[in-house]
């Protein structure tokens, strides 16, 4: 056999017009040879013929135990068909089979019609955000693109809980200033999980008038924009960058967003910042009431006038204690309501296990534990005696002696 240098010499000295006899006295190869090499497309490569091994006796039973379970583990097929040999040996072999007995899951090439859909992810940057008290922590970023004009928002959340899944998602989509038709989720529990909605997500999609879909498992083609999106955000505006605290993340990654919507993007010609009027207008409008979202809790408040929040606590004005009070919080401030009345507003904190005290509940807590330690006067006055006539008269026998 000739080898690859010789068969590509061959190849050239022809195309240039030399006789094929020529080239085989100057390489001192046989005329055949010149044929073969001229009528070979392919460099010449040499291949064993092939060998029975000690796995070919078993390969029938190992494809048709394939043929039927596909996923099966190569230590069970090993068992089932009573293999002594090699462990390593025969998972190699089952390694090359069982591709060709695994079912095919063609991906289709989808086009998003403008106000569609929206594609919705989470995404953690590979760094940790200093928080409130001195620990660092991966959080994630809440992202939705808009499918068709590829406009990009996103937002750090503190958790990945469906009350802040839900806030956050609501001020992202005002930042789109419409609603898209569609908002694309993969199985994350806080939006819901084999096919069933999360508490909460339903009303949330029924009150903005859209549909929440939950991509079925192994589906990475139906999200694959705000996947890319991830992965661009993680390589073009993470490095060189360093963040005090989440809202300094927001604030950074808020600027780097409108340079990002700006450029083109490749695979529609076209910048997301030129397209997103005409998405816009294929939207849903916003609806006319406000959304009620965030953490809601009805608490009695303890002796310690503190409410517990994300594994925070909070402390409350103690002049209500024992009585029924209502806990909101969305993603920057904490609230406590006793009728209506504000008896606790606090930042929000995102560090876990925080206690936050307001100075004045300290205050007004060491007020009133003065005044209940203060004993108790009773009122000093003449005893009252009752006239025995009167029950001489209620019981008719006045003047009997």
């Amino acid at each position: 056999m000739i080898s690859v240098e010789d068969w590509a010499l061959i190849r050239r000295l022809v195309a240039d017009g030399v006789p094929q006899r020529q080239v085989a006295r100057q390489l001192g190869i046989g005329r055949s040879t010149v044929d073969r090499a001229l009528a070979s497309e392919r460099p010449p490569k040499y291949e064993r013929p092939p060998q029975p091994t000690s796995f070919t006796p078993f390969e029938p039973q190992v494809r048709a135990l394939l043929a039927e379970h596909p996923d099966m583990p190569a230590t069970v097929i090993a068992e089932r068909v009573e293999w002594s040999g090699s462990i390593t040996w025969f998972r190699d072999n089952v390694r090359r089979l069982r591709p060709e007995h695994r079912p095919v899951d063609p991906a289709d090439r989808l086009a998003w019609a403008a106000g569609d859909a929206a594609q919705c992810d989470l995404w953690f940057p590979p760094r940790k955000i200093p928080l409130e008290d001195g620990t660092t922590m991966l959080l994630p970023v809440l992202v939705i693109v808009a499918a068709h004009s590829r406009f990009l928002t996103a937002r750090m959340i503190p958790t990945r809980k469906t009350e802040d899944l839900l806030l956050g998602s609501w001020q992202l989509i005002q930042q789109l200033g419409r609603i898209p038709r569609r908002l694309i989720w993969d199985n994350e529990p806080g939006i819901g999980q084999k096919g069933r909605l999360a508490q909460g997500v339903a009303s949330f999609a029924g009150t903005l008038a859209t549909k929440v879909v939950q991509l079925r498992p192994y589906d990475p083609e139906s999200k694959g924009i705000v996947e890319r999106r991830n992965g661009w955000m993680e390589t073009s505006f993470m490095p060189g960058r360093t963040f005090a605290s989440p809202a300094d993340f927001n604030g950074q990654l808020a600027e780097w967003l409108d340079k990002a919507n700006g450029r083109l993007v490749r695979t529609i010609k076209a910048r997301p910042v030129d397209l997103i009027e005409h998405d816009r207008s294929r939207m849903l409008p916003l609806p006319p009431i406000p959304l009620q979202l965030g953490w809601r809790e009805r608490v009695r408040l303890g002796r310690d006038y503190y409410v517990r929040l994300d594994a925070s606590d909070y402390s409350v004005d103690p002049t209500v204690i024992g009585r029924m009070v209502d806990v909101t919080a969305d993603l920057d401030r904490v609230k406590v309501r006793l009728d209506g009345r504000i008896v606790a507003d606090h930042a929000r904190v995102w560090a876990r296990g925080s206690t936050i005290t307001d100075p004045a509940h300290v205050e007004t807590a060491r007020r009133l534990r003065e005044q209940f330690q203060q004993p108790r006067h009773g009122s000093v006055g003449d005893e009252l005696v009752r006239d025995l006539a009167d029950y001489d008269r209620a019981f008719g026998i006045e003047g009997v002696a």
